[in-house]
């Protein structure tokens, strides 16, 4: 049996709180996360297959990150061109990793925003996101209302994308003028690019 010391659990700890940035400026960068309950990142395998979706839509893009968690996906759009990405969150202890992250980076394109999300997209002074990467919390109801908040607020227009990540037995119901693109599940996860019509 080998015996593992405080310090290399720490390191083993640390290591599994970490994300690896797929493709563009930042390939193969290291970001760390907070060690919270329930906090998952998107999956290399996900994110891959997500921005190989995007890939003519990123670069240049307004996006926003909604319940950021990691900022996985957040961070990936950046080092992809994105112009700049609003990350929301409402854990004091994730913004602040996240500021960590970006300062490490050294990019200022980022925007740290602590708010619950659902409050966030009802405000009025938000404009228009070209890109928003939807994944709240698994199991807490928030998809079917964070979809309903979207909807209703001023952060889409006719052209914006949405990507929304789920439990893959949960039922997706979204607005009428919202056309499903593509869909994928892997594992438990079931994930999905959409376009807000005319």
């Amino acid at each position: 049996m080998t015996r593992v010391n405080r310090n290399q659990s720490n390191q083993l700890r640390n290591q599994s709180n970490q994300l690896r940035i797929i493709a563009g400026q930042w390939r193969g960068r290291k970001l760390s996360f907070p060690d919270l309950p329930g906090l998952r990142p998107t999956s290399d395998r996900i994110r891959e297959t997500l921005f190989n979706w995007l890939q003519a839509d990123v670069r240049g893009a307004r996006c926003l990150d909604l319940f950021a968690g990691s900022g996985a996906l957040g961070f990936e759009a950046l080092s992809r061109g994105a112009a700049d990405v609003v990350f929301v969150e409402n854990s004091q202890a994730i913004i602040s990793q996240l500021k960590q992250n970006l300062v490490a980076l050294k990019d200022e394109r980022g925007q740290m925003c602590r708010s619950d999300a659902l409050l966030f997209v009802a405000r009025d002074d938000v404009a228009p996101f070209d890109v928003v990467f939807l994944d709240p919390p698994f199991k807490k109801g928030l998809l079917e209302k964070s979809i309903s908040a979207l909807q209703a607020s001023g952060c889409l227009k006719t052209g914006s994308l949405i990507y929304i990540e789920s439990e893959k037995t949960l039922d997706i119901r979204t607005p009428e003028n919202w056309q499903n693109l593509k869909e994928k599940k892997a594992g438990q996860v079931k994930y999905g690019l959409y376009e807000v019509a005319g």
